[in-house]
């Protein structure tokens, strides 16, 4: 394959930490209860439809329906949605500005949606000013895996696959990455994303 000179994040539990339990241990501290209304009412099957550009509104009303009882905990999933989010991930952050910093072309595909990442870019300044391009996954109506969310930033961008390197905590998006021709790192940490991007030489 060729040289690697390209890097292309996800965000979300890669350069910022996103978990519903930061919110929901507050709003249901039994942890069974809990596990059950994340897993059977704000599952994350519904909440990857709003990340294919379903609106929160009409998320809400699809499940206040079939749970009425639970109206102000599923409307929180929304409305409270900077407390899953607790900061940025400290480390992953400093390679992404070392990597900008000499100049390495950085990318971006996540799975997010419209409102949620207008939002998180308000608050995480580097997502808007560290991407040459970011394919959000509600703009486009598709998810990672899919190989056509990382068509759309090879063609975008004419980028050939082969330069570039993908980095996400979803070990099957890093499947879906280099069935597409990209090398990818499964992240796990940042200390570990440092040292496999140094194994592809890149300066961080």
């Amino acid at each position: 394959m060729s040289a690697v000179s390209i890097v292309v994040f996800d965000v979300g539990n890669v350069l910022i930490e996103w978990d519903p339990n930061h919110l929901y241990e507050e709003l249901i501290p039994d942890p069974a209860e809990r596990t059950d209304f994340l897993t059977n009412v704000c599952s994350m099957e519904w909440n990857l439809q709003q990340d294919l550009g379903r609106s929160w509104a009409e998320a809400n009303e699809i499940l206040i329906a079939q749970h009425p009882e639970k109206k102000a905990l599923i409307e929180a999933y929304s409305a409270r949605w900077h407390d899953m989010v607790p900061g940025a991930i400290k480390g992953s952050v400093d390679i992404l500005e070392e990597l900008k910093t000499v100049g390495v072309p950085l990318y971006a595909i996540t799975n997010f949606s419209s409102d949620k990442f207008s939002e998180a870019k308000k608050r995480f300044p580097f997502l808007s000013n560290s991407f040459l391009d970011t394919v959000v996954s509600a703009d486009e109506r598709v998810l990672k895996p899919a190989p056509e969310i990382y068509e759309i930033l090879f063609k975008r961008n004419n980028l050939s696959p082969a330069e570039c390197v993908f980095i996400d905590d979803s070990e099957k998006n890093v499947i879906g990455a280099r069935a597409t021709g990209m090398h990818a790192i499964h992240f796990q940490n940042p200390d570990q994303l440092r040292s496999e991007l140094r194994k592809l030489a890149l300066p961080v």
